[in-house]
């Protein structure tokens, strides 16, 4: 019979652009999250390398592994060693042309729970993912581990309440956001308030409107790699939502951290019967939801 209390984690870091360093750290924190009573752990979006798509050079697809190599093997072995789920964000080689940006579910065993691969791919200045990432073919999904019903969401995926809701719809107690998501130093001061504040907000509402727990794991530090350009500070602010948008852990900007916090079932339910937004959607009146725009 599953647990109706489990702890969860997500674990703020700054990495860089040896991908060796980037495994060994990892596991490290990993591992110091389990030794604190962690039982469902998440690291941030790409956890491998610096965020190479600040800029769009084909020399970063030799970051890009086939699935079960390198990340897979290292972390379930972890996963098995410390009875833990782990939610591994990689960069996927699919086939020559074909990649995406995925993450694995790892259970307790050592085992693939679920894959997720991200589905709503972004084009912004410095954040130029479609050049790399196909969009992920694989839906919406809750996944069944040993320790719970986890969804996992990647970063962009992170401002649409549509993919909060069918994931929800399907069973997810948590939602997990594995993130990369920073200012360009010189809008901090006039946009950066408000940016994050957006961003933290997007997700509370996403756990309110599903009476869901939401815990986003973002990196930190400034990422300047590409020549001639400011880079971008990814602003960290990791945290743990509950079923009512209620904060129950949050990160610094700047600091490597752990996140823990406990998800109630029984709190979820109750929030659920007195809220009951699932019962009372007008179904037979969304259809128009599915096209691009309503002309």
């Amino acid at each position: 019979m599953m647990k109706r209390k489990y702890k969860v984690s997500v674990i703020q870091l700054n990495l860089n652009d040896i991908p060796e360093n980037n495994l060994k750290k990892c596991l490290s924190w990993v591992r110091e999250a389990a030794k604190q009573g962690a039982e469902v752990i998440s690291l941030p979006e790409l956890y491998s390398s610096h965020y190479f798509c600040q800029s769009e050079d084909v020399d970063n697809f030799a970051l890009a592994e086939p699935l079960y190599s390198t990340s897979f093997t290292a972390f379930s072995a972890l996963a098995k060693e410390l009875g833990v789920v782990i939610v591994v964000p990689f960069f996927e080689k699919r086939m020559p042309g074909i990649y995406h940006n995925s993450a694995y579910i790892i259970d307790t065993d050592g085992s693939e729970a679920g894959l997720y691969r991200k589905m709503h791919i972004p084009d912004d200045p410095h954040f130029y993912e479609k050049f790399y990432f196909t969009p992920g073919d694989l839906g919406f999904k809750s996944i069944n581990t040993s320790k719970g019903k986890i969804g996992t969401l990647i970063c962009w995926d992170q401002w649409y309440p549509e993919a909060a809701r069918l994931t929800a719809l399907k069973g997810a107690e948590i939602l997990f956001y594995p993130t990369a998501i920073g200012w360009a130093p010189h809008e901090v001061e006039e946009f950066g308030e408000k940016q994050h504040g957006a961003w933290m907000n997007v997700m509370k509402g996403h756990a309110v409107a599903n009476g869901i727990y939401v815990a986003a794991a973002n990196r930190i530090g400034l990422e300047k790699y590409v020549p001639d350009t400011n880079g971008i500070i990814f602003w960290g602010g990791s945290f743990i939502a509950g079923p009512q948008g209620e904060i129950l852990a949050q990160a610094s900007h700047d600091k490597e951290e752990i996140l823990i916090a406990e998800v109630d079932l029984d709190l979820q339910e109750n929030v659920r019967q007195n809220w009951p937004f699932f019962r009372d959607r007008r179904i037979d009146a969304f259809g128009e939801i599915t096209k691009r725009a309503i002309d």
